[in-house]
């Protein structure tokens, strides 16, 4: 039997997709704070198409993850998303570009993990082709703005905000799988 979303998981998932869902509400909060403050046309559109996807994620997600799982923080997890899209969107579009590209190169990992875990489930390979799906759309976007930052390196000062980006990102996600 293949479960759906909808249908009963084992409680072990449970923790993997409140990271996945607390995760998902933090990127939509991302391309908003982008959204807030910035008037680059372009950085805007980027932006906009960029959340539609973390839209659709969070809404696939939420199907396979029971409202009373999700993460008491979200809250937190709002704020630290629309931080980590405004703070750079302030400086610059290469500051967002360089921010994402350190966030979807960590989700990408995250994802990773999750998939890997799922190989041998067949059962919830649905799931694991919700997590591939969601993954190719992250890389993706990882790849893209790779390609729009350019072949520059970033400055110290933005290497360690993406440096404290992924470190709070995975401090977010050992929290998540608890509360």
């Amino acid at each position: 039997m293949v479960l759906v979303p909808g249908d009963k998981l084992p409680s072990w998932v449970f923790a993997d997709l409140r990271t996945d869902h607390a995760g998902e509400v933090g990127a939509v909060c991302i391309y908003q704070g982008v959204l807030q403050f910035s008037r680059d046309p372009e950085l805007r559109a980027f932006a906009e198409h960029h959340l539609a996807t973390e839209q659709k994620h969070l809404r696939l997600i939420s199907g396979w993850l029971p409202a009373a799982q999700y993460s008491r923080l979200l809250s937190l997890w709002r704020l630290a998303g629309f931080l980590t899209g405004a703070l750079p969107a302030l400086f610059g579009s290469k500051a967002v570009y360089a921010t994402i590209e350190a966030v979807e190169t960590f989700v990408n990992h995250h994802y990773e993990d999750q998939i890997r875990a799922l190989d041998s489930q067949h059962e919830l390979s649905d799931l694991r082709q919700t997590l591939l799906d969601c993954q190719a759309d992250e890389v993706a976007h990882r790849d893209e703005v790779a390609a729009a930052r350019g072949p520059t390196r970033p400055n110290l000062v933005l290497r360690a905000w993406c440096a404290m980006v992924g470190t709070g990102s995975k401090a977010a996600v050992s929290l998540i799988r608890h509360i």
